[in-house]
């Protein structure tokens, strides 16, 4: 953890901002819980419990400081909360997401599906692809499997 705080702070010092404290505090946050997809809410009350001064509007400046350095991608999984979720160490490309509908369960793809697809925009198009996001709504296996055995 340590060593991804260091690049972090190292980050922010190239576009000339400071790793403060509270902004440590929430950056370890979301490498804590890195799996967990937090809304700026939860973010904030889990930082509240390391640093009880810190308040919900500096949560929310700090996130939209990582989010604007491409530190943390800001993401929405059609539920119309704002989830953050820490950029993967030495990713060309957002990671992608598996969204249940009916428990919410979120699971991630780190492997890049969209190589052939993007090459073809970059080809047909003329269009140079910086970041792309996938999000596929269903049914999860945990789901599927409880709902086979209920009929």
């Amino acid at each position: 953890m340590e060593h991804r705080i260091e690049r972090i702070k190292k980050q922010l010092h190239a576009q000339s901002y400071k790793l403060t404290p509270q902004r440590e505090a929430t950056v370890r946050v979301l490498l804590e819980r890195e799996e967990d997809h937090l809304s700026a809410e939860d973010i904030y009350l889990l930082v509240k419990e390391k640093a009880p001064e810190i308040g919900l509007a500096t949560v929310y400046r700090t996130l939209e400081l990582l989010s604007e350095l491409k530190v943390v991608d800001k993401i929405n999984f059609g539920d119309g909360v704002s989830r953050y979720d820490l950029r993967k160490e030495g990713a060309a490309h957002f990671h992608h997401h598996l969204v249940c509908m009916e428990c919410g369960a979120v699971e991630e793809i780190v492997e890049d599906l969209l190589e052939d697809v993007e090459k073809k925009i970059e080809d047909e198009w003329q269009f140079q692809v910086k970041d792309h996001r996938l999000t596929f709504h269903g049914i999860c296996r945990k789901c599927q499997q409880k709902n086979n055995a209920n009929n």
